[in-house]
């Protein structure tokens, strides 16, 4: 699986030794010890080679690379934590600019906000946030880089309560197409501000973002319940239907997948289908286990292992099932209501599961997701109640073209009006970019590309292709 890239012209050793020798960070090349650890990215079904990786010290190496990058006239590939699923961290010649070297936190307890630089992953974060008892919404896996998560939407494990990561940013400092370093906020640059949230990579490279914090302590009731494969009419039409009085507290989904090898689960259910049912409650503690019941009651439990957890592990929890090098396509649908053709889609297609590390994941939404005015961010479908995630996956390129079509297939399956999420679109496709955005919402972020990159020198993203040239 690729994504179409435009074809790097070579760079010249002169050119490229001067641009290097002005980096505060450090610069990686083909044949270098290190080049081959420094090109690869989390997902293993993108193996590129770029001409040079930039490993940025801070924004004036930020500043070089784009100005160096849009002199030349070569393709650029940003990578903050380097989970871009088509790959779009990664390129065949041309220049990575990589944030990964820049994770400075400075938390502030007083306002309950923190500032992180793009390099951060969520691990990084969560360590400094919860260390006040605080904490924002961030990824279910905790290696995925705050960048591309926040800039795209954000959903996780404290949204419903809280909203998106995106919601809770409040600031960011920007390098822009031209070189040029700006703020965001709503008081500054408001309108780029707007397309930061949810409008991914088009319209800079953000180097440092600050978000608004909550008090959720050190510890969340949180889980997962198991129920057999067979029982999935019911554990469906179930959750359905305990999603619509859940407390804004809660966050959950149901997980269509394959029994892992771990210790709570019986060995008897290794290697089955099964349905998991995830939950985390950001509330009073005591009042989790009467609002978590009715999820842990929709069929035969396998297993319950909701308990009270520290935060920042249960955002680690996942990350075990999700290992770096593997191949990896993820498709989305936003859905308004599940009803039950819905339900019948991800029957069928969890019954003919490709092999044991594809996945289906419905997620409820609402709560103060969807109580945000959808123009007041670039991230606008705000009525979806729920979101359809599918994740394909293969240890390697065998069979790696059959799951993807399975993944293509469900999302195709659960209609044509059914919206997609940027952060979860494996591969670059302009009908999957404007399905992400109502129409207006479109509009508005073509005109906002147009003003800061009519050029398209971030193109490397889920792209809202400017209307108008440089020249």
């Amino acid at each position: 699986m690729t994504t179409t890239q435009n074809a790097a012209s070579p760079i010249g050793d002169a050119t490229l030794a001067e641009f290097t020798a002005g980096l505060r960070g450090t610069a990686v090349l083909p044949g270098e010890a290190e080049y081959d650890q420094a090109r690869s990215v989390w997902n293993g079904a993108h193996d590129r080679r770029p001409a040079v990786i930039a490993r940025c010290a801070g924004v004036a190496d930020v500043i070089r690379t784009i100005d160096f990058a849009r002199s030349e006239g070569q393709p650029l590939a940003v990578r903050g934590g380097g989970h871009s699923i088509p790959g779009f961290s990664t390129l065949d010649g041309g220049i990575v600019l990589d944030l990964s070297p820049m994770t400075g936190v400075q938390v502030h307890p007083e306002s309950r906000t923190v500032t992180a630089q793009a390099g951060c992953t969520w691990k990084d974060l969560d360590a400094e946030t919860q260390q006040f008892g605080l904490a924002v919404t961030g990824g279910l896996v905790s290696s995925t880089g705050i960048a591309g998560f926040t800039t795209g939407g954000g959903i996780g494990w404290l949204m419903r309560k809280y909203g998106l990561a995106c919601d809770n940013l409040v600031g960011a400092d920007v390098v822009t197409a031209d070189g040029q370093f700006v703020r965001a906020s709503e008081r500054e640059n408001a309108e780029l501000f707007w397309g930061l949230r949810g409008g991914g990579g088009n319209f800079g490279v953000v180097t440092s973002f600050e978000f608004q914090l909550h008090e959720i302590g050190a510890t969340v009731l949180s889980g997962l319940v198991f129920y057999p494969a067979e029982e999935a009419q019911q554990v469906l039409a179930g959750y359905r239907a305990a999603c619509a009085s859940a407390p804004d507290e809660l966050t959950t989904l149901v997980n269509l997948t394959t029994a892992p090898p771990v210790p709570f689960l019986p060995a008897s259910v290794h290697g089955t289908p099964v349905i998991g049912v995830g939950g985390c409650w950001s509330g009073d503690l005591d009042a989790g286990e009467a609002a978590t019941a009715p999820f842990r009651s929709l069929g035969t439990v396998i297993a319950d292992v909701f308990a009270p957890h520290p935060y920042a592990g249960w955002q680690q929890a996942l990350d075990p099932l999700y290992p770096r090098g593997i191949h990896n396509y993820f498709r989305s649908a936003l859905l308004r209501t599940v009803d039950d053709d819905a339900l019948r889609v991800l029957r069928d297609f969890f019954a003919a599961l490709p092999n044991p590390l594809t996945e289906i994941h419905l997620q409820h939404l609402g709560g103060a997701v969807g109580r945000v005015p959808a123009s007041e961010t670039a991230y606008a479908l705000r009525d979806q109640e729920f979101i359809v995630n599918v994740i394909a996956r293969t240890t390697d390129a065998d069979g790696f073209g059959k799951v993807v079509d399975w993944a293509r297939q469900l999302t195709a399956a659960l209609g044509p009006d059914a919206g997609a999420y940027v952060n979860f679109t494996g591969e670059s496709d302009p009908s999957l970019v404007r399905a992400s955005y109502p129409p207006d919402t479109y509009r508005r972020l073509v005109e906002l590309k147009n003003r800061y990159d009519p050029a398209n020198l971030f193109r490397l993203n889920q792209n809202v292709v400017p209307s108008v040239s440089s020249g």
